[in-house]
């Protein structure tokens, strides 16, 4: 039974075949009874600038495979219980497999006999996750943390995915080492504002530095005096010291050096803004924003609603809930377009899984090597006719 595969390497042929130009493609088997489940499989379709959610029935899935892997993707990678496959094919379309025995860490059960990989594994037991009550001492994972457990694991594949690119900048702005631009020296700086109990910004120092190896400083910020003391004491009982915590205010705070990656989790309403704007003018390489409580286009909806009833926006508006979550929606899309102005790639993706927390969009920005002058003036027609329209401002907007 596969349990996941991943596609990437896509050939020219993908959009004319697929629809879409998609970069990767990556398949899990879902959690439960195999018997009660229709669709056993969900799927991510990732395009440069979006990402695409699909289910698949088992059948169905095996036919996507047999019939892309080598073929529209030239490198595919599954899982099974017992076995890692690889699907490579050259450039003269020679389709290779490799198979090697699967390794058993970092697995967890999902039910019956399936198991998924994460990042962090459970029976292995991780100092900072024991201290922080997500593991006992022998690593297995607390029955009602399991769901943070998931969060911490699917945070920190957002961040693999942007090491690569953010070493690269770095290497080509500091015309260093591409491999590894960081050092003692001169480490990987972060800046992670709102951090809270801190959670994910342990997580992250983490696995930087014990899992890719590299040289890393961590600056978390709340405005919870008593929060932050517990985080500085736990860093330092863990000898994390690159890791370090400050109360202040994301608006006025001063990082001290520009962080090659903003991490912002949560910060409410325009605390967002404010952090997204200090790594834009920070020329920071990569931004991850889980935004929370965008109150503001909402307030001036509710005290100025549109007159206009043929305005395409008039029904959304006239109820409460819907005006709520279509300005939440409408505050994210302003911001992911303002940073792709800003010279960055962008993607809204899903953080968790909707069930467990309605805070489930991350906003992921990569700094590009260049810019297209066109794709930069039809992103900011798109902003400023939809705060046209909907006859509001938006912070982020006003600052950049």
């Amino acid at each position: 039974m596969v349990l996941s595969a991943t596609f990437s390497r896509p050939t020219s042929k993908c959009e004319e075949t697929l629809g879409r130009a998609y970069t990767k493609i990556r398949v899990l088997k879902t959690a439960g009874s195999a018997l009660m489940q229709k669709n056993e499989y969900e799927a991510e379709f990732f395009t440069k600038t979006q990402v695409f959610h699909k289910k698949f029935s088992e059948a169905d899935f095996l036919d996507f495979l047999s019939k892309y892997a080598g073929t529209i993707f030239k490198s595919v990678v599954q899982e099974t219980e017992d076995e890692e496959i690889i699907t490579m094919a050259n450039r003269h379309g020679e389709i290779k497999e490799v198979r090697h025995p699967r390794k058993n860490q970092g697995q967890i059960s999902l039910g019956g006999n399936r198991k998924k990989n994460y990042i962090l594994s459970e029976g292995v037991p991780v100092p900072f996750l024991v201290k922080l009550g997500v593991m006992t001492a022998e690593g297995k994972v607390v029955a009602q943390k399991y769901d943070k457990f998931k969060q911490i694991n699917r945070f920190l594949e957002f961040v693999s995915d942007i090491v690569p690119d953010v070493k690269k900048l770095v290497a080509a702005k500091e015309n260093s080492n591409p491999e590894n631009p960081f050092s003692r020296e001169r480490p990987l700086h972060i800046a992670d504002f709102g951090c809270g109990k801190s959670y994910l910004t342990f997580a992250v120092y983490h696995y930087l530095t014990e899992i890719e190896k590299l040289d890393v400083e961590i600056t978390g910020l709340d405005l919870k005096a008593d929060v932050i003391k517990k985080c500085s004491l736990l860093a330092d009982e863990l000898g994390y010291g690159g890791l370090h915590f400050h109360v202040g205010d994301v608006a006025k705070f001063s990082y001290g050096t520009k962080p090659d990656i903003v991490v912002t989790l949560h910060a409410c309403d325009t605390a967002t803004d404010y952090a997204l704007d200090f790594a834009v003018k920070n020329g920071a390489s990569a931004i991850l924003s889980v935004p929370c409580c965008q109150h503001e286009i909402n307030l001036q909806l509710e005290k100025n609603p549109p007159q206009n009833p043929e305005s395409p926006f008039a029904s959304l508006f006239r109820y409460g809930i819907i005006r709520e979550r279509i300005a939440s929606l409408a505050t994210d899309a302003i911001r992911a377009e303002i940073l792709e102005q800003q010279g960055y790639s962008v993607q809204v993706l899903e953080f968790i899984d909707m069930e467990h927390t309605p805070k489930n969009l991350l906003i992921r920005a990569v700094k590009k090597f260049g810019t297209n002058e066109k794709l930069l003036a039809e992103s900011k027609t798109r902003m400023e006719s939809l705060l046209k329209e909907m006859a509001v401002n938006q912070t982020l907007a006003q600052n950049l």
